[in-house]
């Protein structure tokens, strides 16, 4: 049994007693089980570190492809399969939607590459999530599920369909376009 005793007020002293009981407890033991962060190890910091430092560079290299600084004409070629078929290919439009999405146009990205642009955010989770686990040594117990979980084909596959599916928008765009015009 325990007591508390509350500061007296108008010269009334108040004693609350409170009865310790399993049912009481219980609750408060399962919410200690299920936290959401842990401290991160030594290895898993390690390995975050080296995930944000790749995603950092990864946007100041969009950052200056966006403002203009580099060049991705002089870096990437053209189409072959555009130039060839007169269609896009899968993967066309994905510079145009990361530089949109670089200069702050989400929806833009969207528009130009949906598959860019829901990589992008993607990173952009991964970078937030890295930053926790590396500076801040929290690190989430939904990571291990996830990751425990997730077949490398399953993520091979996924990565397909998602491309495709960016693919048709931007075919069925282009064919419009041809067909308009």
């Amino acid at each position: 049994m325990f007591q508390y005793h509350i500061l007296p007020i108008c010269n009334v002293d108040i004693t609350i007693v409170l009865t310790y009981s399993n049912t009481i407890m219980q609750p408060s033991q399962d919410i200690n089980k299920s936290k959401m962060f842990t401290r991160a190890s030594r290895r898993q910091r390690v390995r975050a570190w080296i995930v944000l430092s790749v995603l950092i560079a990864l946007f100041a290299l969009f950052g200056l492809m966006a403002t203009g600084i580099i060049d991705p004409e002089r870096l990437l070629d053209p189409c072959g399969f555009k130039q060839r078929y007169g269609l896009p290919c899968p993967t066309c439009g994905m510079t145009h939607s990361v530089l949109a999405f670089a200069r702050g146009g989400v929806f833009e990205s969207f528009y130009i590459q949906p598959a860019a642009a829901l990589m992008c955010c993607i990173a952009i989770i991964a970078a937030f999530l890295a930053l926790l686990i590396a500076v801040f040594g929290l690190y989430s117990r939904f990571l291990d599920s996830l990751f425990s979980e997730m077949k490398i084909r399953y993520v091979i596959v996924i990565l397909i369909v998602v491309i495709a599916a960016g693919w048709a928008v931007t075919l069925a765009r282009a064919l419009a376009l041809a067909a308009g015009s």
